[in-house]
């Protein structure tokens, strides 16, 4: 399977793996499970403002359509690859799978870097790539929605690109999308109100006092600014710690969120932000704190430093960011380091996309009240599956969450059959 050969990729079949051993998956089976089901790349001419054409590659991987429809995230960044999209599609599929949303996973996105892009470019890349897409993807096939380097706005150009083929409005084809436009209230904070959620779980599980505790959060985009915000103001909790792609600061004292958060909606990053001592990125993840929350990239808890955690918990707002040379380590320090995994602690994103989906079915909309309280709702039954599971079968947290979302897909696969 050569097309998708890359190291992310790798580290999901890897997982899938340990899982598929743990259920004891037949062989015959694996590979179904284990590969995408549809993966498409396209090539984007795009007129540029100074009057040449550039080309952009762009992808999307539909992992299966066992369930229901696809569901995943677009992504624009200059190093993405077909691999790194499987990956992402494969680890959405558990995900779905474990809060029981009738979804498969789904990933797409451009190789770019957006922050480079005019207005002008970044919506004639945006609109180019959906015209390319729409044999592929449907209200009934593949939903797509907003990740890193998008925003309500590329949703937006998406909606009306795909509405205006169609000749009608279709506001369910993306999720993420403005609420003028049919998009769902509190899908923005989703996934960080997700992540502080289960991580105050976490912590009435260890009889932690938030009051008393402190949290370092890696990245300081839509997760982690939100999980960073709601942990300083609403559990209490002082956050020491704050990065984004430019620069890593700590003050032992506690840093104002607030005023971080202003300052990036002014300059676009932390790079200038004074209030706090510079560190070196990778080091801070090893300071000692009570919650580390990587809400950045992949692979950055590694077997390199997966032992020098002074955190007692570790929740995982990013996708992948835990390498499985580091899961063996962290499998040890089980009573010392609690896990929430990804595709569990990140959840909240898709969950609240899958409300905003059905609105758009139905025309009919909710609050953010009810938006919330039907996301906490799913997110505390998954958790505590997750929780029985692992006591029950002595297995760690990944292993649980993972093997609920994997046998889920493999039993729907099962009661459809393999056709012809």
């Amino acid at each position: 399977m050569s097309i998708y050969n890359d190291d992310v990729f790798q580290m999901a079949c890897d997982q899938f793996k340990v899982i598929a051993d743990y259920l004891e998956i037949p062989n015959n089976d694996r590979d179904r499970l284990m590969y995408p089901k549809r993966a498409v790349a396209v090539t984007l001419p795009i007129h540029m403002d100074d009057g040449t054409v550039q080309t952009f590659q762009g992808y999307r991987v539909q992992h299966h359509l066992t369930l229901g429809p696809t569901k995943g995230g677009t992504r624009f960044a200059p190093s993405l690859s077909m691999g790194e999209t499987a990956a992402l599609a494969m680890w959405m599929s558990w995900k779905c799978a474990l809060a029981n949303l009738p979804y498969g996973g789904a990933k797409g996105g451009i190789a770019c870097d957006p922050t480079k892009l005019s207005t002008k470019e970044l919506e004639a890349v945006s609109r180019r790539y959906m015209q390319e897409m729409i044999p592929f993807v449907g209200p009934h096939t593949d939903i797509m929605g907003p990740d890193m380097g998008t925003n309500e706005q590329v949703m937006s150009w998406f909606m009306d690109t795909y509405s205006v083929y169609q000749g009608y409005c279709v506001n369910e084809i993306v999720t993420g999308k403005p609420v003028s436009i049919g998009g769902t209230e509190g899908r923005r904070e989703a996934t960080g109100r997700g992540v502080v959620y289960l991580i105050e779980r976490a912590m009435d599980m260890l009889k932690l006092d938030p009051a008393k505790c402190t949290a370092i959060v890696q990245g300081f985009g839509n997760v982690g600014s939100v999980a960073a915000l709601s942990l300083a103001y609403k559990t209490g909790v002082k956050v020491v710690g704050i990065s984004d792609a430019t620069v890593a600061l700590y003050n032992p004292n506690g840093i104002d969120v607030a005023k971080a958060e202003q300052h990036v909606m002014k300059k676009g990053n932390l790079r200038a932000f004074t209030e706090a001592d510079r560190v070196d990125p990778n080091e801070m993840l090893t300071m000692p704190c009570d919650v580390l929350v990587p809400s950045a990239v992949d692979r950055v808890i590694h077997a390199g430093n997966a032992a020098k955690l002074k955190c007692r918990i570790l929740a995982e707002g990013a996708n992948g960011p835990t390498t499985p040379e580091a899961d063996l380590i962290l499998n040890e320090r089980w009573d010392d380091v609690f896990v929430i995994p990804d595709i569990l602690c990140n959840a909240g994103g898709v969950i609240v996309s899958y409300f905003e989906w059905v609105q758009g079915l139905q025309a009919f909309m909710w609050s953010e009240t009810e938006v919330t309280d039907k996301l906490f709702r799913i997110l505390e039954h998954s958790f505590t599956q997750v929780i029985k599971r692992a006591k029950a079968h002595k297995v760690s947290h990944r292993t649980s969450a993972m093997a609920i979302g994997v046998e889920r897909v493999m039993k729907a696969k099962h009661a459809r059959g393999l056709f012809p």
